[in-house]
């Protein structure tokens, strides 16, 4: 790197190709030399490094204290030696002496080309902030560079974001030289640099597409006034108009359901549930949580919770595999929910079933009266029902996390008890 051609080419190419300025470029790289003329040939002085920024020429001088009586060589000159240099050189001044870049040798090339490097990379991912930052909450394509640990690298062009696993939808599999669209989530700080973290798992993801895909969103039409997703799965999103001629449901769909065919052909063939928003959370309980049908619905305000019953037959679609309908209801709605099956009047042997089931489950250390009773209100009669069952379930079914955590633990342990 010791050539004006070399350096000439350098900057030519940091320019053109990473988008860094050239007096910037220059000042890294004068510094960079600098630093290895220091620790390899120079050792102990300071040294002054200048590039012609049209030539590339390369001129570096060694610098001295001028003194009168020299008690360091490599950092002081005597005035009489130093005035060869300097007429003007007095006692106390600095001169400087030039010396030829080939002194450098091949360690302070070396060293000079990693600084280089190391220069570089900081510049490009001090430019990573300023080229991304208006990008955050949008849509960015890419390549998928690499895979270490469940997390994705991915090549935007002029930087690499990372899509952490968390960020990743479940069921979907990328390989090196895939394109992917993601979500820009954010842009963090961190001891390399500013990192991209990228996401398709996100609320956001779902919120972005449905606006590429249904003009009334971009438009402001129609409006999302909430949404629940667990990535992989199902989404629910609850959508309402600003106009009244405008349906909100079936402008989502789209005609013959073209619209929301495309938004689960993206996510994998995710299901995506479009409801009509109500501000009134009686109704908006009764569209959310169709096709089961809530009654006896009752509202806590103080505790932000809904009671409802569903009859046996609504019990397992309102709950949702291991929870997951109520769940993203709950969430959606923001609400707590409890669930419970609707007592049958024309089963004059309910009670008795109900208290004898309740009874077995009472026999598992750990499970109250109380507990045994709710549990059996939401159709979990017996142990062998609890397989496939998680706390995440019982809190979807109005336990509260404290109650759910015992239950799951006490019937584990009973289980292994009596294995």
């Amino acid at each position: 790197m010791s050539t004006g051609s070399e350096i000439i080419a350098v900057l030519e190419y940091m320019e053109k190709e990473k988008g860094i300025a050239r007096n910037d470029m220059i000042a890294a790289i004068q510094e960079a030399i600098r630093s290895a003329a220091i620790k390899s040939i120079h050792f102990g002085h300071d040294v002054r490094v200048h590039i012609n920024p049209k030539t590339g020429h390369l001129q570096a001088w060694a610098l001295y204290e001028v003194v009168d009586s020299v008690a360091d060589p490599a950092s002081q000159m005597h005035f009489l030696k130093a005035k060869e240099l300097d007429p003007n050189a007095q006692v106390g001044a600095t001169v400087e002496k030039e010396i030829s870049p080939t002194l450098l040798g091949r360690i302070a090339a070396q060293s000079t080309r990693q600084a280089i490097n190391q220069s570089v990379r900081h510049f490009e991912k001090g430019r990573i902030y300023e080229d991304f930052k208006h990008q955050v909450g949008k849509f960015v394509t890419g390549t998928v560079r690499s895979e270490d640990r469940g997390n994705l690298f991915i090549d935007l062009g002029k930087a690499e974001g990372i899509m952490p696993f968390h960020e990743r939808t479940p069921g979907e599999d990328y390989r090196p030289g895939d394109q992917i669209r993601c979500l820009l989530l954010r842009i963090e700080s961190s001891t390399s640099g500013p990192e991209i973290i990228l996401s398709r798992a996100s609320d956001q993801f779902i919120s972005k597409l449905l606006e590429l895909e249904v003009s009334e969103i971009a438009d402001k039409t129609i409006v999302i006034r909430g949404l629940a997703r667990e990535a992989g799965y199902r989404t629910k999103v609850a959508v309402e108009s600003k106009e009244l001629n405008v349906d909100p449901v079936g402008a989502c769909i789209g005609t013959r359901g073209i619209r929301i065919r495309s938004i689960c052909k993206e996510l994998g063939n995710e299901k995506i549930d479009i409801l009509r928003y109500y501000s009134d959370p009686v109704e908006f309980l009764t569209e959310a949580i169709r096709p089961a049908v809530p009654r006896n619905i009752q509202i806590d305000e103080a505790d932000h919770r809904i009671s409802f019953e569903v009859s046996e037959g609504d019990l397992a679609t309102a709950i949702g595999k291991r929870g997951l309908n109520a769940r993203l209801t709950s969430k959606l709605m923001n609400w707590k929910l409890s669930v419970n099956k609707e007592a049958s009047h024309t089963d004059t042997d309910f009670s008795q079933r109900v208290q004898k089931a309740a009874e077995g489950l009472n026999d598992i250390p750990g499970i109250s009266d109380e507990m045994a009773q709710k549990l059996v209100a939401i159709g979990i009669t017996g142990l062998d029902v609890f397989e496939g069952v998680t706390a995440d379930d019982l809190q979807s079914a109005g336990f509260s996390p404290e109650e759910a955590n015992t239950v799951m633990a006490s019937v584990q342990q009973f289980k292994s008890h009596n294995s």
